[in-house]
């Protein structure tokens, strides 16, 4: 089952995610190919990672914004361990780079943004930087560095199969704390330096733990939580309803004319039907609710 892990290790912190299933199924849902799915499932685990140190019923939208083929990729995760997102382009399709799939060059370069959205605050916090590389991971390393002012390293790996399908995804996001010392830095530099990529360490087996081991080898770890991972959207028919009646009267009035309407979620492709009864319906309070803030005015 995908989940991840915190944990801690003195002066160290670390985050640890296997998220296989999830890539898989957003994937499947989307129509991605093997580009898309890569690019698609870091940013999703990324994501996950990032809203780790969020509290209860906070969540964040990491959107890269880039020239790229592949046009947007956005994902939205919550502090529950809940994750959704889409690219703009899934069947894109590049020649390799030295073996590899061509992230960076589908991402291409543009603007990175990170919104959180946090309980006691009025509105949400965005953050962002230039997109340095494209390939997800690099990106988001110089995110947290540049705009948030956290040293940290971020590791994301999505392994597509021949069939196009995910056979492994994770990512680790580790951070020295303020005032780490020297000699505590120098040893997660090594580490960091002899660790395997992390989708050779999911397809080898290993589970979130078994990647902090080894990144934190001759550490005292100290592992606080574990939460489970899944691909979970907030959708749902009464929140598309929401949606249409926030149309102008004209444009809901043609939809009622036309006998039907179906809306399709971007983030997890959910299609919501609406026959001419529903819309009439829909019409009908929406025309109220207009009045009733008109005469308020």
């Amino acid at each position: 089952m995908d989940h991840l892990v915190k944990a801690t290790a003195g002066d160290v912190r670390i985050f640890a995610a296997v998220t296989t299933d999830l890539v898989r199924e957003a994937a499947k849902r989307h129509g991605c190919g093997a580009l898309a799915t890569a690019a698609l499932g870091r940013t999703m685990t990324g994501a996950l990672l990032l809203a780790a140190n969020l509290k209860e019923k906070e969540c964040i939208t990491v959107k890269f914004r880039g020239d790229g083929p592949l046009g947007p990729v956005v994902a939205d995760a919550s502090s529950d361990g809940a994750v959704r997102g889409y690219v703009a382009n899934p069947a894109v399709e590049l020649p390799l780079t030295a073996g590899k799939l061509s992230v960076g060059q589908g991402v291409g370069r543009g603007l990175l943004s990170v919104t959180r959205f946090t309980t006691g605050t009025p509105e949400p916090f965005t953050g962002s930087c230039e997109i340095f590389s494209g390939e997800i991971a690099e990106d988001i390393t110089r995110y947290l560095y540049q705009s948030e002012q956290t040293p940290s390293s971020v590791g994301l790996g999505v392994l597509v199969g021949k069939d196009g399908a995910a056979e492994a995804a994770g990512g680790f996001l580790l951070q020295p704390l303020p005032g780490a010392a020297e000699e505590t830095l120098d040893r997660l530099e090594a580490n960091l330096k002899a660790a395997r990529p992390v989708t050779a360490m999911v397809a080898a087996g290993l589970d979130a733990k078994g990647m902090i081991a080894g990144l934190l080898d001759g550490f005292d770890i100290e592992y606080l939580a574990t939460t489970d991972l899944s691909f979970r959207c907030q959708c749902s028919k009464r929140r598309t309803e929401d949606i249409l009646m926030t149309l102008r009267h004209d444009d809901l009035a043609q939809l009622v004319e036309d006998g039907q309407a179906e809306v399709c979620c971007q983030f997890c492709g959910a299609k919501y039907r609406f026959d001419k009864e529903e819309l009439t319906a829909l019409l009908h309070v929406a025309d109220k609710l207009r009045a009733r803030r008109a005469a308020a005015e």
